[in-house]
């Protein structure tokens, strides 16, 4: 089974990384591995039937799959827009203060931009007219980069003087003394509405559920048990990051998972769709509202709450 992601080293699409590491895959019957593609690379891998699953951004599969057709989200990886705002420590920007990116070079990956933008726009920014720079970081788009550690690194040598990235690049940049938060919009910073853009999601093809669903049904179970896992032993998370990450994101991935593990909820809710599919309108994503039966795969719902067996990873 081929999963396809945009980030290796991240929090945010991290249980599905922590469910081959550890071993639930296997345990659900599945041969599954997490492979870096970039963001319209792995929408459209799984278009195309070069990838199983997609883990990544809710909205972004709608670069692949307008209005939503041929597609379905099928569980939670994690909730709510999953970036946040750094400007360099140094500038006199206080927390919940967007309006300080105004003349500044803020770096973003392509997909995570547009939730940006959009951001930007909410508050009244023109990045035209109020000088702000946005754009890839250098050496982001390199074969294998993460962007969040690499736009810490890019903070750091002053190639740019803020980034919009995930909360393990944040912490990385906040750990170094270069970098402070400005905006975690899942807890509430910037304009209402910001923190549900979008939402870490796993999604497979309509085909793949008919064709076999019960392998697709082994993806969500191993995502739910992996997710109770984290929230149960969050310190199992240095064991992904020691096999996956560079060191110095492995040394802090265990500290970062045990702060989000709130957001570690496999439930895909129905105002969370409206909500994104109101920002995929907003910034063009999307033509027309669609009917949240028609986003969710809800034949799978009940594996969201459903009392599965519990797992003892092999350590």
């Amino acid at each position: 089974m081929r999963i396809a992601t945009p980030d290796l080293v991240t929090n945010s699409y991290f249980p599905a990384l922590a469910a081959e590491e550890l071993g639930v895959f296997r345990e659900e019957g599945l041969d599954a591995h997490v492979q870096l593609l970039p963001s319209l690379d792995a929408v459209n891998a799984l278009r195309d039937g070069g990838v199983d699953f997609v883990a990544g951004g809710a909205h972004t599969t709608l670069l692949a799959f307008p209005q939503w057709k041929g597609v379905k989200l099928v569980v939670t990886l994690s909730q709510g827009t999953p970036w946040l705002l750094v400007v360099r420590a140094d500038l006199p920007a206080r927390r919940g203060d967007v309006g300080a990116v105004k003349g500044l070079r803020i770096g973003a990956a392509p997909g995570p931009d547009r939730a940006f933008l959009h951001l930007l726009a909410e508050v009244g920014i023109d990045p035209a007219r109020d000088g702000v720079t946005i754009g890839p970081v250098p050496g982001a788009l390199d074969p294998g980069a993460s962007f969040g550690v690499v736009a810490a690194d890019a903070l750091e040598r002053r190639l740019v003087d803020g980034f919009w990235a995930n909360a393990l690049g944040s912490e990385t940049a906040v750990r170094r003394g270069v970098g402070k938060v400005i905006a975690d919009v899942r807890r509430g910073d910037g304009p209402p509405g910001a923190g549900q853009y979008t939402f870490a999601a796993l999604a497979t093809t309509e085909t793949l559920i008919t064709r076999e669903p019960e392998r697709v049904a082994a993806a969500v179970r191993a995502i739910v048990r992996t997710q109770r896992m984290l929230r149960k032993e969050p310190a199992r998370a240095s064991e992904v990051g020691r096999r996956r990450f560079p060191p110095a994101a492995a040394e802090i991935i265990a500290a970062i998972v045990e702060r989000d593990l709130p957001f570690y909820d496999p439930v895909i809710s129905q105002a969370a769709v409206e909500t994104m599919n109101g920002f995929a309108q907003a910034i063009g994503l999307l033509a027309t509202p669609v009917r949240y039966d028609d986003v969710v795969a809800t034949r799978l719902s009940p594996l969201w709450s459903q009392g599965t067996r519990e797992l003892t990873p092999p350590r």
